[in-house]
């Protein structure tokens, strides 16, 4: 028997009972120091295409972060581009990746792009942070709302986004109309601190045809707490196809108009509030602050 043939031999013979112990359910530890093998790579040859033994998988908090890596790896991301979508180590990103396919090596335009995109994102992320919490800040600082403030911020969003007499058209008449559930829901706050009774508005709904309408019929009465059964008819806007509309999707609910009827009191009042706000925010003698 020649040497090599014996070197074969001894190899297959130390790698079957390297088997038949990894299939008993040893680890490799168990294995190693059962056999005498001080060097791991001889170990990983013997131990190759067995299965590992389900009780040596011990949980680990990382377990899912570690399959979303190799989700990734797969994908063909980088370490950095993983690093960045789970915000793991590089190192820790290495161990559980090594045994899969490296991706395809991008050209160093591409990498560039890459780089300088994932720089963007998360600009635009700490953008958005600091968008937000000015937004709250501001929020904050306007605290309670006293009967006299709704009264005057009423007033002026009335005088801005409410039908006004004209010269052509000289009717006085209250009648709102928006798009922002904010601006309906504050008007509606506001009649009511007017003492304006319900059964005097009249609700309607403008909306584009081809959206989803008894959806967004149905959003409004909730949001004014109305059954929807109450509402006026819808007013549907043809669809021009000469024109590309922006307002689509699940977030597009139209309009709601909401008219005051016998409103021509209350109208001339709020022309009055309107004039006293001008008046005082341009009169040179000292703000009233309370």
């Amino acid at each position: 028997m020649t040497r090599l043939h014996r070197t074969y031999t001894d190899f297959e013979g130390l790698r079957e009972r390297a088997v038949a112990l990894r299939r008993e359910g040893l680890s490799r530890r168990q294995i190693r120091d059962r056999l005498h093998i001080q060097n791991n790579d001889i170990l990983n040859r013997l131990l190759e295409g067995v299965p590992v033994p389900e009780w040596t998988k011990r949980p680990n908090a990382k377990d899912d972060l570690r399959e979303k890596a190799r989700e990734l790896r797969l994908q063909g991301l980088t370490y950095d581009r993983i690093q960045l979508e789970l915000g793991c180590s590089k190192s820790s990103i290495s161990l559980w990746v090594r045994d899969l396919p490296k991706p395809d090596r991008r050209e160093a335009k591409e990498q560039a792009k890459l780089a300088a995109r994932m720089r963007w994102d998360h600009e635009l992320a700490a953008r958005d942070e600091k968008r937000q919490q000015t937004i709250m800040d501001a929020a904050a600082e306007v605290g309670a709302m006293t009967d006299r403030e709704l009264l005057l911020v009423g007033a002026g969003l009335y005088w801005a986004e409410g039908a006004k007499a004209k010269p052509h058209n000289p009717q006085e008449r209250v009648s709102f109309i928006n798009s922002d559930p904010g601006m309906i829901t504050t008007f509606v706050a506001w009649l009511d601190l007017l003492g304006v009774e319900r059964d005097r508005l009249r609700l309607q709904v403008h909306i584009h045809e081809t959206a989803h309408v008894s959806a967004a019929e149905s959003f409004w009465a909730d949001l004014v707490g109305v059954d929807a059964a109450t509402l006026q008819k819808t007013v549907l806007k043809k669809h021009n196809p000469k024109t590309v509309r922006k307002n689509v999707g699940d977030g597009y609910r139209g309009c709601l108009s909401v008219r005051v009827l016998q409103s021509a009191e209350l109208y001339r009042r709020i022309k009055g509030w309107w004039c006293g706000i001008v008046g005082a925010a341009t009169s040179p003698g000292p703000r009233n602050r309370t």
